[in-house]
């Protein structure tokens, strides 16, 4: 009996009241990081990402035998903890006020509750999920660069060239 996958997924995750948490590269590369540790212990494939100033998205499929659910929770958890470290680092304890939330099960919030996640059911619908992705940063409102390809936080390259550089990529025929 074959054990049916999971659907390949469109994620979004925002900062908390959209800061730029984002902006430096060592927070993109906590994010890197979460990113080669969840796919190297083989709980997801992921086949394109985007890492803006105030939020990622993802198409990533998560592997049998692991739960959305826990794999998207485990995913922000880790990178909640390493961002506030780096603002702890980089501005000390005032830079967390603006994260400070007070909650019963939190002190400081990263990431908005109820990130997005909507299936990819359908190839015209992943195709306009990957162009989006990767033409974000050439978006008037960013200008973070001219080319998608030419933007270093995104799989656009990959698609272009077929290296990997950020050694986690699988294309999405593939996955």
């Amino acid at each position: 009996m074959q054990i049916e996958q999971h659907p390949v997924q469109f994620f979004t995750a925002v900062c908390y009241d959209w800061l730029k948490l984002l902006d430096t590269s060592k927070a993109k590369e906590i994010i890197i990081e979460a990113l080669r540790y969840r796919v190297s212990e083989g709980h997801v494939k992921v086949a394109a990402f985007v890492i803006m100033p105030n939020h990622i998205h993802l198409i990533w499929r998560v592997q049998n035998g692991f739960e959305l659910e826990d794999v998207q929770r485990d995913f922000l958890k880790y990178t909640a903890k390493g961002l506030l470290t780096l603002v702890k680092n980089s501005k000390g304890e005032r830079g967390l006020e603006e994260l400070f939330v007070g909650l019963k099960d939190r002190k400081f919030q990263v990431w908005k509750r109820n990130s997005m996640s909507i299936d990819l059911i359908h190839e015209w619908f992943f195709k306009q999920k990957l162009e989006y992705l990767h033409a974000n940063p050439c978006q008037p409102h960013w200008r973070l660069s001219e080319q998608p390809e030419s933007y270093h936080f995104s799989s656009a390259r990959f698609y272009q060239t077929g290296l990997d550089e950020f050694g986690f990529l699988t294309h999405h025929t593939e996955i």
